[in-house]
C-alpha cells in the first residue's frame, strides 16, 4: 500500500516536469515556419513567418513556385504561361478599369511600367477558341500619370477569367473553366471575387451553384464599359490547367484530388447518391444525339436494354441546359451510355462504382480515351467502351468499304481538322445489337456486384 501510495506521489511530484518537456518538444517540433501548408509539394526550403503576413498574400503565395514564388516575393507580382494557359499573380493592391479590360498593378521600386497582355481563358493552344477570349491589359510598374481613382474598394482577391472560348459545349465548360477555378481558388475558402471578362449571364447563371460555393460574392461584369474602377487587395488572372477533366493533386494548394472535386460537386448540386449499390435497380441513361453520331437504330436499343433488366432514362441535349436538376438525374443513374461527345461530360455526377460506357466511333479512339475513358477512373467510374466495326457506321454506305476513308484514313486526317471532322465526327451510328449486348451485360454485372470501400 506504502509503495503504491509512493508511486502515485512520485506521478504527482513530476506531472509539471512533464508539462515542460511537453512543452520544450512542442516548440522544437511544431513552432516551425514552414507549416504543412507552406510546405506544399516541397517547393521551397524558405521559412517565412505565418505571423507575419496577411493571409491573403500567403494564399496568393501559394498559387506560384520556384523561381515564380521568389519573383512574387520580391516586387509583389509574377506570370507563367505554359501551352494551355496564362496565370498572373499580385499580391498587392490593385486597381482594374473596366473600360479597356485594364489591370493596374502599382511596384515599389522605380520599375518603369511594363504592360502585359493576358487572355484568361484555359486554351491558349486553340486559336479558334481564343480568337473568342477579350485580352485583359496589365499594367506593372510605376508611370507618371497615376491610376484612376478607386469607385468600388474591395477587401478580397479578385480572380479575373473569361466565360467565352468553347463555351456551349459542356466539355469545355468544364474543362477549360470549372476545373480550373476550383484548381486556383479552393484553397481561398471563398474569401475571392470573381470578375468575368466576355461576360455570358446564360453560362453564369447554368454554373451559379459552383460559383457561388467557390466565391461568397456576386460576380462582376466588367464588359459594362461604365469606366467604373474596382480596387482590391490582390489579384489572380487567368486560371490553372493540368489536363483533359483532370486535377493533379500535388500541382494544387490543399492537395485537393479529383475525389475532392467531386465531393465539391455533391455539395454544390446538393446529390444524395455516394455509391452506386445505393441504387435499388440499374438505371441506365441513355444520350441521345440529333445532330451527329446519332444512333440510327436506338428505339431497338432501349428495347434491348429493358429486356437485359434495366430501367432506362433516355435524355436528350436540351436537358443538360439546366444542370441544377440534370445533375440529380445523373446522380441517380448506374449507367451513361453514349456515342462519343461532349454529353459524356456528365459522367462526372455519376455515383461512385457507376459504369461509363461510351461507344466509339471509326477513328475516334484517341479522343475517346483521352477526353472520357482515361479521367473516369480518377472520378471512381468505371469504363467499358464498344468500337464500332465500319458495317455500323454511316460511312459504310456513303463512301463503300474500298473507299480512302476505310482503307487510308491518315490521307483524310493528314488534311486537317476540318476534313476530318465533315467526315469522322459526322458519321452516324447503327449498332450491332447482339455484339452489343455483351458490353451492356458486363456494365450490369459491375454495378450489380459494386460494393463500397471504406
Amino acid at each position: 500500500m506504502m509503495e503504491k501510495e509512493s508511486r502515485r506521489l512520485v506521478n504527482c511530484a513530476t506531472l509539471p516536469i512533464c508539462l515542460v518537456l511537453i512543452g520544450l518538444v512542442y516548440a522544437t517540433f511544431f513552432h516551425s515556419n514552414d507549416t504543412i501548408l507552406e510546405s506544399w509539394g516541397n517547393l521551397s526550403s524558405e521559412k517565412i513567418n505565418i505571423d507575419a503576413v496577411d493571409p491573403q498574400e500567403f494564399l496568393l503565395r501559394r498559387l506560384v513556385r520556384g523561381d515564380d514564388r521568389v519573383q512574387l516575393d520580391s516586387n509583389g507580382f509574377s506570370c507563367r504561361a505554359d501551352v494551355h494557359t496564362q496565370v498572373c499573380v499580385a499580391n498587392k493592391p490593385v486597381r482594374i478599369y473596366n473600360k479597356g479590360l485594364t489591370v493596374y498593378v502599382p511596384s515599389d521600386s522605380d520599375q518603369p511600367q511594363v504592360k502585359r497582355i493576358v487572355k484568361p481563358y484555359a486554351r491558349l493552344e486553340d486559336e479558334t477558341a481564343m480568337k473568342r477570349v477579350s485580352p485583359v491589359q496589365i499594367l506593372h510598374g510605376n508611370n507618371t500619370i497615376d491610376p484612376p481613382a478607386c469607385n468600388f474598394t474591395h477587401n478580397v482577391t479578385a480572380v479575373v477569367f473569361s466565360s467565352k472560348g468553347f463555351t456551349g459545349n459542356v466539355f469545355h465548360e468544364f474543362n477549360e473553366i470549372i476545373i480550373p477555378l476550383f484548381i486556383t481558388t479552393r484553397h481561398f475558402r471563398s474569401r475571392v471575387r470573381f470578375v468575368i471578362t466576355d461576360f455570358e449571364l446564360w453560362w453564369v447563371q447554368k454554373y451559379n451553384r459552383c460559383l457561388s460555393h467557390l466565391s461568397a460574392y456576386e460576380v462582376i461584369n466588367p464588359g459594362t464599359d461604365d469606366g467604373s474602377v474596382h480596387c482590391f487587395p490582390g489579384a489572380v488572372i487567368g486560371l490553372t490547367y493540368h489536363d483533359n477533366l483532370s486535377l493533379n493533386s500535388t500541382d494544387i494548394p490543399g492537395g485537393y484530388s479529383m475525389f475532392d472535386f467531386k465531393q465539391f460537386l455533391k455539395e454544390s448540386y446538393n446529390l444524395k447518391i455516394n455509391h452506386v449499390s445505393e441504387i435499388q435497380k440499374p438505371m441506365l441513361m441513355l444520350i441521345s444525339r440529333r445532330k451527329t453520331r446519332r444512333f440510327l437504330n436506338e428505339d431497338k436499343m432501349v428495347e434491348m436494354i429493358m429486356e437485359l433488366g434495366f430501367q432506362i432514362t433516355r435524355v436528350e441535349p436540351e436537358w443538360m441546359y439546366n444542370l441544377d436538376e440534370f445533375a440529380e438525374v445523373v446522380n441517380s443513374c448506374s449507367v451513361m451510355l453514349g456515342a462519343h461527345g461532349a454529353g459524356l461530360t456528365n459522367e462526372i455526377f455519376l455515383p461512385t462504382g457507376a459504369v461509363m460506357v461510351q461507344v466509339v466511333p471509326l477513328q475516334n479512339e484517341w479522343a475517346a480515351t483521352t477526353y472520357y475513358g482515361g479521367p473516369a477512373k480518377e472520378m471512381g467510374v468505371r469504363y467499358l467502351e464498344y468500337k464500332i466495326e465500319p458495317e455500323e457506321s454511316s460511312l459504310f454506305d456513303t463512301y463503300g468499304k474500298d473507299h480512302p476513308v476505310f482503307t487510308d484514313p491518315k490521307s483524310i486526317i493528314s488534311k486537317g481538322y476540318y476534313a476530318f471532322r465533315s467526315v469522322y465526327l459526322d458519321q452516324d451510328l447503327k449498332i450491332n445489337l447482339e455484339r452489343f449486348k455483351k458490353t451492356l451485360i458486363e456494365a450490369k454485372k459491375i454495378v450489380e456486384s459494386s460494393t463500397p470501400i471504406n
